[in-house]
């Protein structure tokens, strides 16, 4: 039975009105000696008390979609089959363009919001390079059916989610495919295939979307199988130039280091209260030693490239949580390299899905616009590194312009907040996460 689904929703409010209920009719009729009833009575109260705390467990996971299903919640769930060493590029010398097309089944999604806007399909995906097992989500845009768009392919989006958390909570929680749907059908947004696929692939550990030889190939299943799969069975844009990466908290770690870290396969990405160093998610494998530190951080991935790559980056969040990892990325990129970030105000909500929720029209207007600017070839799809907007209010120039962004914008800090953080780790932006504690 999934966690998030609506049956194991109603059986949480039955339980919790019967053992309510129990005391109130047996309480005074519980047959037997003293002792018996006493310990009738205290079974009864902490009967009660289970279900009220499994109901209110329910009702959050619900709302956040962090656990999808038992084994994630309990931690016994592994969707790794092997995790051989498959070098810097992540294919294993494996050449990409031999590898058979195949034809995945997808069914549709279970689960709250799922039926909705046109409905979300999910298939189980073998990952053929990274040796990852897991499922993947797609969510298709009004006009894919449309038979004037036969012939049309269709940019695509990597949707991640937070950890602990699932890929279903980006259509569940956040809602992206009922906010986006009428905003493709009066073209404020390009009908983009929305793909969200696993990224809890081991027990009680974050991947940090990264490839660690002997444990995970996180990197090469979110770069190489996934959209492998969607070029395979749908009509998508091929990469970089029709692909782009999204997500919120570590998923927003991952947006941002996928796209540095291969814009040969990226051309854009979105990053929601973010991090760069990855032990900004106390859970993160990638997080565990230096080595893995820097070979996974975004931000010294950028220093170091000679030619600087062609991609857009996106950073939203509050001084504290997001701000600073994007305005440290702004600080090192350099043209052709296009950075926003906007400071969002600590009246805008905290480290949830309140706070993402709201956004995703104005990121997805974003997005839009870098591949809009993309086919013209224009080189003010968005503010370029040195530009004139200041950096973290937002400013952007030309079609890169943040729609609604003055709607969150508040002034920039006068400093960035250390939080115990030496400074190295504030110019990568782990400071942006006071002692790496706060979790989606």
């Amino acid at each position: 039975m999934s966690l998030t689904g609506t049956t194991f929703l109603l059986t949480s409010f039955v339980l919790c009105a019967v053992a309510l209920l129990l005391p109130l009719v047996l309480w005074s009729r519980v047959p037997g000696p003293s002792p018996v009833r006493a310990a009738s009575r205290l079974l009864m109260l902490l009967f009660a008390q289970g279900t009220a705390i499994s109901l209110v467990f329910v009702l959050v996971n619900n709302a956040n979609n962090l656990y999808d299903n038992w084994a994630d919640l309990l931690g016994t769930g592994n969707h790794v089959q092997r995790a051989a060493d498959l070098g810097v590029d992540g294919t294993g010398g494996i050449s990409l363009k031999t590898l058979p097309r195949v034809r995945q089944t997808f069914v549709p999604a279970q689960g709250p919001r799922m039926g909705s806007a046109g409905g979300v399909r999910v298939t189980d995906l073998k990952g053929r390079v990274s040796g990852v097992n897991a499922e993947v989500y797609v969510w298709l845009p009004p006009q894919y059916d449309e038979p004037a768009y036969r012939h049309k392919k269709f940019p695509v989006v990597e949707l991640l989610p937070g950890y602990p958390g699932s890929a279903k909570a980006w259509f569940g929680s956040l809602r992206v495919h009922e906010q986006l749907r009428p905003m493709m059908l009066d073209g404020r947004v390009a009908p983009f295939i929305l793909v969200a696929p696993r990224t809890n692939l081991l027990a009680r550990a974050d991947t940090g979307c990264a490839n660690i030889p002997g444990t995970v190939n996180a990197e090469s299943w979110l770069s190489i199988d996934v959209p492998r799969m969607v070029m395979d069975n749908f009509r998508a844009e091929p990469a970089p130039d029709g692909w782009a990466t999204a997500g919120y908290s570590a998923g927003a770690h991952c947006a941002t280091k996928l796209a540095v870290a291969h814009p040969d396969r990226y051309r854009a990405a979105v990053s929601m209260s973010g991090y760069n160093d990855p032990k900004g998610e106390r859970s993160s494998l990638a997080g565990r030693t230096l080595e893995l530190r820097r070979r996974n951080n975004p931000w010294l991935l950028l220093r170091a490239d000679r030619v600087p790559p062609r991609i857009a980056l996106y950073f939203s969040g509050e001084s504290g949580d997001g701000y600073q990892a994007g305005a440290a990325i702004q600080a090192v990129a350099k043209p052709p390299t296009r950075v926003d970030v906007v400071l969002l105000p600590r009246s805008a909500g905290g480290h949830d899905m309140g706070l993402w929720r709201p956004q995703l029209p104005e990121v997805f207007r974003w997005l839009t616009a870098q591949f809009d600017a993309g086919k013209r070839g224009a080189a003010g799809a968005g503010r370029t590194a040195g530009g004139t907007g200041a950096p973290g209010t937002g400013t952007t120039g030309g079609a890169g312009t943040v729609a609604g962004a003055d709607r969150i914008r508040s002034p920039r800090p006068r400093a960035l907040s250390s939080g115990g953080s030496t400074r190295a780790e504030l110019a990568s932006g782990t400071a942006s996460r006071t002692g790496a504690a706060r979790r989606p």
